[in-house]
């Protein structure tokens, strides 16, 4: 009798659990639902997200802007230099909103010193051009690296929910732990998501980046040639 009674509750037990999964199966759960599941940790892990999205959108949108640099400006200003208009060149410069033309216009401005002196001045406003473009740049590598520990964090609590909510019933319940596991694997995959997408996009603003330093380095070594090829 104890063990036909055992077997029966192991059976009917078996059958509940079966009937539930069924459900939770066919019923399609809401995404935002699914999301809030994850509790409280979800919404510093949300808010990370949102300030990774928007400092890869401004880098990319600046950096992008600052790439354009267009052919004539280039050859005008050569032509400038070659004709020895000094002033014409430097407003040409001064009116062309690009790191590049800031470099060029700070050679202009150092032309008759030696081309030492006009290579240091050039170089130190490059320097100062890119810090520009990299600020608020190590912010995507911070995200990247905290927003999977907040996930963690979700998993913790999640886990001490589950055995919360066993030490109060005195037994295991299929919709404590299954709260628990919820909240535990929504944290977890939301942090790693979070932590992924900075972690691309920073990777990807400073591939951007560096093309634009490049084309900086080209123009400078141009523009030095140009020099001494117009003494």
């Amino acid at each position: 009798m104890f063990l036909g009674s055992i077997l029966l509750q192991i059976n009917e037990n078996g059958t509940k659990v079966a009937e539930e999964t069924t459900k939770v199966v066919h019923e399609s759960i809401p995404v935002f639902s699914l999301i809030f599941k994850g509790g409280v940790v979800v919404i510093p892990i949300f808010l990370l997200l949102i300030l990774a999205l928007f400092i890869m959108f401004q880098k990319f949108l600046q950096i992008h802007n600052a790439a354009k640099i267009s052919d004539s400006f280039t050859s005008k200003l050569n032509q400038l230099i070659l004709n020895g208009e000094v002033k014409e060149a430097k407003v040409l410069c001064a009116s062309t909103e690009s790191p590049i033309a800031s470099m060029l216009g700070k050679g202009v401005s150092r032309i008759g010193r030696p081309i030492k002196d006009i290579e240091s001045a050039m170089e130190n406003t490059a320097k100062l051009e890119i810090g520009k473009l990299e600020k608020n740049l190590g912010i995507l590598s911070i995200v990247s690296g905290i927003a999977p520990m907040f996930g963690f964090i979700g998993t913790i609590i999640g886990v001490i929910s589950i055995f919360y909510e066993i030490s109060l019933q005195g037994e295991i319940s299929i919709g404590g732990v299954a709260d628990g596991l919820y909240q535990k694997m929504v944290t977890s995959a939301a942090g790693l998501i979070v932590g992924i997408v900075s972690h691309v996009g920073y990777h990807l603003v400073n591939l951007r980046l560096e093309s634009v330093i490049r084309k900086m380095e080209v123009a400078a070594i141009e523009f030095l040639d140009l020099l001494q090829d117009s003494k």
